[in-house]
């Protein structure tokens, strides 16, 4: 998969609406942000990005704190809304992505399986979904999760 072929719809809406997206991005670790950066001009919507793959990295790079996720459970779609939320408040954009997931070979230890994504858009529309892709091949997930986040953007993109 080219990285722009998700990608050039999202970057043209977000252009001629002069809108900004910031990303936070766990396991596709950093395919999100560097689909958005493979269009030419990207520098006009892209705020920013991190990989928060660790307790640390959400803290340090992204500000998370324990307030922000109080009462929620682990990998579900109203923590990955947290986690955009605050991408977006962080740098001050339009429009926030954050992808949460088990890229595999193995699951998480509070229950989810290889495979599974929760990724929420905060912005002008909220959005957000749990994708399942039943595998353990982490790569082939990663891009999987990557493709998802982008058609979700897309799709609120579009209302």
């Amino acid at each position: 998969m080219a990285l722009t072929d998700h990608t050039m719809p999202v970057a043209a809406l977000l252009v001629k609406n002069k809108q900004t997206v910031a990303v936070a991005e766990s396991s596709t670790g950093g395919l999100l942000c560097a689909s958005l950066l493979a269009v030419p001009g990207a520098s006009a919507y892209f705020k920013g990005g991190s990989a928060i793959y660790t307790l640390a990295s959400r803290k340090h790079l992204l500000g998370m704190r324990r307030e922000d996720v109080a009462g929620l459970d682990p990998m579900t779609e109203a923590m990955a809304l947290a986690f955009a939320k605050k991408a977006r408040q962080q740098l001050d954009a339009t429009w926030g992505i954050a992808e949460l997931s088990i890229a595999g070979p193995t699951g998480a230890p509070y229950g989810q399986p290889p495979g599974t994504s929760v990724i929420g858009i905060d912005g002008p529309h909220t959005l957000s979904t749990t994708v399942h892709t039943w595998s353990n091949d982490r790569e082939a997930n990663m891009w999987e999760f990557t493709r998802a986040a982008l058609a979700l953007f897309a799709n609120a993109l579009d209302h």
